[in-house]
């Protein structure tokens, strides 16, 4: 029997990526969008000794009985998946690989670390699905901390409905747990498969649901984290109004402050009726107007995409030159085909039209990694592309293009401007260093009553062995205009690495003088993720 294996330089199982043929017939199909010259590289092999770098640092006894400096352990945590992060991996530069890798067992291994790295002055990096995609992880030469042993729901508290779970717990290995409770999380990134809820917390993240409980924030009763001065474990609550949240603190800390091991976290019953529906825009601007109706309204949409002409054509098959707006509705407690009926009325208000009508289902047991976007039509070709679109990256990385995205969020009233010099400002960059030989899109993926948290994508050929330095300008010409229109870095990527520049232009300086004092405080040897959020 053969066991799939992570891709230690592209995203997810290496038995799941697209195979030669089709990669091959993806690029012949580029080429004539293109009318350029397109070829494959080959995936790299798998490295050997002599690929990697010299330790920093070699594995210490107190850690041996967890620890590994196998090669392809080293690669696998070398980076995220970011677009950059293929790239380097692509061309097998693995210079930023980490001295060795920690697995800890329990928090006692992961003091352990945290002890030895202080006394060494050696740099940590948690890790756990690895899949930043803004340079969270990387750090050459220090000791990447895999928490994905660290797995398991402790405690069920069905009255209150809350568990209590270990923060290396991939997204399936904890659903597979909540599932004979009939519990779910309710807690979908993207990268779901591949991201923990240590990984979730650390980084702020956003789940595929549109409205209401967006963020893993709104879904934390309270938190344990390992400091390398001790222990930090807040008071499991609904709510407190008892001076600054501790809780708040370590959201989005990155792994700066401490390694988050466990958590208390609201969980849900499992979805029993869902329903969706497609509705297509003739005119775009009227379809942002009936999302923001539809944020205002009190629906609460499970899912409320609106892709624009561009975005619905690539990655939903609408040729029509019409904008989609991908609504979805699901409950554990009663049929929801009043409330998409309702949204569907509102949407038809302002312009839609409904082409594929509205299909719902229930009461079952299905899978709650549905979205509840549906099945069929374009909305379903949606689904399945959205699912599939980080192999396909990796696919179009390996034609050397430049495949990239970059999310924000506003309010409503800023959102028109924001959306027109992003657009000119990416277009104008893809003319100056790709030929103007590509195009920008943009999607809402989250909407809030004040506005929307617009997801801009870049699909551009480029010069191959330029891929990066193009990739930088384009990024930052979107960045630039983010920052000077009052927008948001990132609504849920994290800042890692890569938005560090334009992060310290967003945050207040009194904030950033009070999170290197809590920095100083517990982690006095700044042994913990340097370069991440702040300078130490």
């Amino acid at each position: 029997m053969t066991t799939s294996r992570r891709s230690w330089w592209g995203w997810g199982w290496e038995d799941a990526a697209l195979t030669d043929e089709q990669t091959n017939k993806l690029a012949a199909s580029v080429r004539a969008r293109f009318g350029v010259p397109i070829e494959v590289a080959p995936s790299p092999p798998q490295p050997g000794d002599d690929d990697m770098p010299r330790p920093r640092v070699s594995i210490p006894d107190a850690l041996k009985a967890f620890s590994s400096a196998d090669p392809y352990e080293r690669a696998l945590h070398t980076y995220g998946r970011s677009f950059r992060d293929v790239v380097r991996g692509l061309e097998g530069d693995l210079s930023p690989a980490p001295s060795f890798v920690a697995h800890p067992r329990d928090e006692a291994d992961v003091t352990a670390v945290l002890d030895w790295a202080t006394s060494s002055g050696t740099p940590v990096v948690p890790f756990g699905g690895g899949s930043s995609v803004c340079g969270g992880v990387e750090l050459p030469g220090a000791v990447s901390m895999d928490l994905t042993a660290l797995d398991r729901v402790l405690e069920v508290d069905r009255t209150s409905r809350a568990i209590r779970v270990q923060a290396g717990a991939l997204g399936p290995v904890l659903e597979d747990q909540l599932r004979p409770h009939g519990l779910t999380l309710r807690h979908f990134p993207q990268s779901f498969e591949f991201s923990t809820v240590g990984g979730w917390l650390a980084t702020r993240s956003g789940g595929h649901y549109a409205s209401v409980y967006t963020h893993i924030d709104d879904l934390v009763e309270s938190m344990r984290v390992l400091t390398p001065t001790g222990v930090v474990e807040s008071r499991r609550l609904p709510g407190s109004g008892a001076g600054p949240s501790p809780d708040r603190m370590f959201l989005g800390s990155e792994g700066i402050l401490g390694v988050i091991s466990e958590a208390w976290l609201r969980v849900q019953d499992r979805p029993r009726w869902k329903a969706s529906a497609g509705v297509r825009f003739a005119d775009y601007a009227r379809g942002v107007e009936a999302v923001r109706a539809l944020s205002q309204s009190a629906l609460f949409p499970t899912n409320c995409r609106l892709l624009d002409a561009t975005e619905a054509a690539t990655s939903a098959g609408v040729e029509d030159g019409t904008a989609l707006l991908v609504l979805g509705f699901e409950s554990a407690d009663h049929p929801v085909d009043t409330w998409i009926a309702r949204a569907v009325e509102l949407a038809l208000d302002h312009g839609g039209a409904v082409p594929d009508g509205i299909a719902s289902s229930g009461p079952s047991s299905a899978d709650t990694t549905d979205t509840g976007a549906g099945r069929g039509g374009a909305v379903g070709a949606w689904r399945n592309a959205f699912v599939r679109a980080p192999y396909t990256r990796d696919a179009l990385v390996r034609m050397g293009l430049i495949v990239e995205t970059f999310e924000t969020a506003t309010t409503w009233d800023r959102f028109p401007a924001l959306h027109a010099d992003v657009t000119e400002a990416v277009q104008r960059a893809l003319k100056e260093v790709c030929g103007g030989i590509g195009w920008v899109t943009c999607r809402f993926t989250h909407v809030y009553p004040d506005g929307p948290a617009p997801y801009f994508s870049v699909f551009a050929a480029s010069k191959r062995g330029s891929q990066l330095a193009q990739w930088a300008e384009i990024k930052a010409a979107a960045s630039e205009v983010l920052v000077a229109h009052g927008a948001t870095i990132t609504h849920h990527h994290a800042v890692g690495r890569d938005h560090r520049p334009w992060y310290d232009r967003q945050r207040p300086d009194g904030f950033a003088t009070a999170l290197r004092a809590a920095k100083a405080s517990l982690d006095p040897a700044g042994v913990l993720n340097p370069g991440v959020l702040i300078d130490t």
